[in-house]
């Protein structure tokens, strides 16, 4: 392949990628406010809400306060969701290769998911808000407590791959095409079904959701990060909160629920290719529901200081104690 063809490819990939991004980030917004206002025995706004809304900010004025520093104000929302789009391109999405697979890895997307999240802490710092400046002083220490648990996560997963002598642990590739299931014996299994829980309790803190929202706490802070946020800005900050949330559902997929369907049934070619992407929305969409729908029905939001005791202690232990049972299933393997 040419390198004009390969970059043709490459771009065409990231066009529909983002597309898919963010069409679906949106639908999962949608059914997200649905199904909670029917857990709370409401009605709720019709699932293309968040589309109806975006449209509206989309043809407002993106009003910049006087104290505010206007370049950085602008540029954060945009940093912020061309960031969450980028790390799209990594992901795997179904049976199809990610756009940028041999590119980065699962460090690369880690170090990638701190992106939006720091233009949006820098949105708020240059807002000139001081609302918005406690927000965004909430969002580094988040931040810094849910990076530590996910780390291990990954971590620990990536190190059983390379004790059994896969090539290429940290490959997203490689998690798609040996899943840690396979290779881990009962010991294993119990440390790996922890690493998942542990991912699943990161996923709403990355995407900033009850009860992990502390820097936006509108009972609070009034909106904290995005009170000064209008128009198209807090359109972008929007849909990069949208994509970051396929995005986190789309790696916890990938890293511990990566089989396809059409094996099973048999399938080849097209229908194989279609069933294998519904079959991969529905995961998507049961780790979202579990991590983020369910969780925000079910919990009041914590305190800042909960948020880093729940991360760094518990979940922190959590991942230790997930980690040394990993350790110790290799190391049963290696004496039988």
């Amino acid at each position: 392949m040419t390198l004009a063809l390969s970059l043709g490819v490459i771009i065409i990939g990231a066009v529909l990628v983002s597309l898919y991004g963010i069409i679906s980030g949106l639908l999962i917004m949608g059914v997200d406010r649905k199904l909670a206002a029917r857990m709370q025995a409401r009605i709720g706004p019709p699932l293309s809400q968040p589309f109806t809304d975006l449209r509206k900010l989309l043809v407002k004025q993106s009003i910049v306060p006087e104290n505010a520093i206007p370049w950085l104000f602008n540029g954060a929302p945009l940093l912020a969701l061309a960031s969450s789009l980028v790390i799209l391109l990594y992901l795997p999405i179904g049976p199809l290769a990610p756009v940028l697979g041999q590119y980065g890895d699962l460090v690369l997307v880690m170090y990638l998911l701190t992106v939006p999240a720091l233009a949006m802490v820098a949105g708020g710092f240059s807002s000139g808000s001081p609302y918005a400046t406690v927000g965004a002083q909430r969002e580094m220490v988040t931040m810094i407590s849910y990076e530590f648990p996910f780390a291990l996560a990954i971590i620990g997963v990536a190190w059983r791959l390379g004790f059994a002598g896969v090539g290429l642990p940290f490959s997203l590739l490689t998690l798609t095409t040996t899943p840690i299931w396979s290779i881990v014996g009962p010991v294993g299994f119990l440390g790996a079904l922890l690493l998942l829980v542990l991912v699943m309790l990161v996923i709403p803190g990355e995407v900033s959701r009850i009860p992990f929202d502390t820097p936006e706490a509108e009972t609070e802070l009034a909106g904290g990060l995005l009170l000064e946020y209008s128009g198209r800005n807090l359109a972008m900050f929007t849909l990069s909160l949208g994509v970051k949330t396929i995005v986190m559902g789309s790696l916890a997929v990938a890293m511990f629920l990566p089989w396809n369907l059409s094996p099973l049934l048999g399938l080849t070619g097209i229908a194989a290719l279609v069933v294998d992407l519904a079959f991969f929305a529905l995961k998507v969409f049961a780790v979202l529901f579990l991590a983020v729908i369910l969780l925000r029905i079910g919990v009041a939001r914590f305190r800042i200081n909960q948020v880093v005791s729940g991360y760094w202690a518990y979940l922190g232990a959590i991942g230790f104690f997930g980690l040394i049972l990993l350790i110790a299933d290799a190391a049963l393997a290696g004496m039988v």
